[in-house]
């Protein structure tokens, strides 16, 4: 069976850039930041900004039930009165300067946004040389591999508008002593008594590479995010420990499992009885998440020449959010995972299981082509051994990492 955004081969491949140890300076040739790049003058770019955020915040406020007036809207403010009186023939206009944030100039090249992620990754996840040479060889392997294609992404958020947002909203990644690792919460079920402290395995908090208001990696096949993982020291998760980490509770994998059940006919069961939640509440909105940005006019469904990754920053939407306290396990991205078939196959085991995708991604509410409640699993779409060259890749999809860890 097909996904319904099927994947292209790009008609013409980029030269794999060569990994960097360091973090060279960007070259001039940047783009400007997505607002300023479509010819709105500056003035309506900050306004659009603000509705941005303005829009992330009232989400968090509406889920909270602590709507208040927001200080960036009323910011706004005096930016767009300025505008008005430049328009007045009778008064001078003002000099207006911005300062954009750098980390909002998005680079002109794959190699440029590569150089990058690798700089942030360095700096916010303390990962040792030897990881660091690692993943730079993964990226350097693929003519795709990155944060989407830059000359066509346009990003509905900047990095600084998220930053913003979590600031406003009090919100400082996990730092759990169980996992031993910033970013990452345990998972277990409370509704057994379980506890934090018992858990044998944690999760990103955010979608590859777990850093907050970064982009989420994309066009990676799940080898890629397999290999990924275990070269910062963690593995891929399997299916029921993503929907665990949506729904609250994660349970043993001989209630998640029908081992004796060929694939379709087991997802099909599983889907059969399973219970409706998303990871922010019983009833399905797509305005808590990063579902409302668009696909690249003319995308096929697939193919880095045709379909920009418009993306939102990892974990900028505050109340989408599981009560585990895992982000963006709706919107952004959809997100590689293994699916076993055997209680071999489990990926504490190593990588042997099969090809499963979790999730919904940035356009999907206004694609709503398959469910995305915690406990959904797809059909065989694309369904490969994770660790086959041949397994999916395409421009919203992504994948998020977790972590065995020994309970005391």
């Amino acid at each position: 069976m097909s996904c319904p955004e099927t994947p292209r081969e790009p008609a013409s491949t980029p030269r794999p850039p060569a990994p960097s140890d360091s973090l060279p300076a960007l070259s001039t040739g940047v783009r400007a930041a997505p607002a300023l790049a479509r010819g709105r003058g500056p003035v309506k770019a900050v306004a659009a900004g603000a509705g941005a955020l303005g829009a992330a915040v009232a989400a968090w406020a509406t889920w909270t039930g602590a709507l208040a007036p927001m200080p960036a809207a009323r910011g706004a403010a005096p930016l767009v009165a300025g505008a008005l009186r430049e328009r007045a023939p009778q008064l001078a206009p003002e000099r207006v300067t911005l300062t954009v944030d750098d980390e909002d100039v998005e680079p002109g090249t794959l190699d440029e946004q590569r150089r990058r992620l690798f700089g942030r990754m360095r700096r916010e996840l303390s990962l040792a040389d030897e990881a660091m040479r690692q993943v730079e060889a993964i990226f350097a392997a693929s003519a795709v591999l990155g944060q989407g294609n830059p000359a066509l992404s346009r990003h509905p958020m900047s990095r600084s508008e998220c930053r913003r947002v979590r600031t406003l909203s009090g919100i400082e990644p996990a730092r759990e002593p169980t996992c031993g690792a910033p970013g990452m919460v345990p998972l277990f079920d409370p509704t057994r008594g379980q506890t934090a402290e018992s858990a044998s395995v944690c999760i990103d908090q955010l979608e590859f590479p777990n850093i907050p208001c970064e982009y989420p990696v994309v066009h990676v096949r799940a080898r890629e995010a397999a290999l990924l993982c275990r070269a910062i020291g963690k593995r891929i998760c399997d299916a029921h420990e993503w929907e665990g980490a949506c729904a609250g509770a994660l349970r043993e994998p001989d209630v998640e499992y029908e081992w004796e059940r060929p694939r379709n006919e087991a997802s099909w069961h599983h889907n059969l009885l399973r219970e409706r939640v998303w990871s922010y509440g019983p009833e399905k909105n797509h305005a808590l998440c990063g579902t409302e940005s668009s696909r690249t006019p003319g995308c096929p469904g697939g193919g880095w020449d045709r379909c920009g990754s418009n993306t939102y920053p990892s974990g900028a939407f505050p109340a989408c959010r599981s009560s585990l306290g895992v982000f963006d396990l709706h919107g952004n991205v959809a997100e590689h995972m293994s699916l076993p078939i055997l209680p071999g196959e489990l990926a504490r085991s190593g990588d042997k299981g099969f090809t499963e995708m979790k999730g919904s991604w940035f356009a999907f509410s206004s694609m709503d082509v398959h469910a995305d409640d915690c406990r959904w699993r797809a059909p065989d779409w694309h369904g490969t051994r994770l660790m086959s060259k041949a397994s999916h890749a395409n421009y919203h999809l992504g994948f998020r990492c977790c972590k065995d860890v020994e309970p005391p």
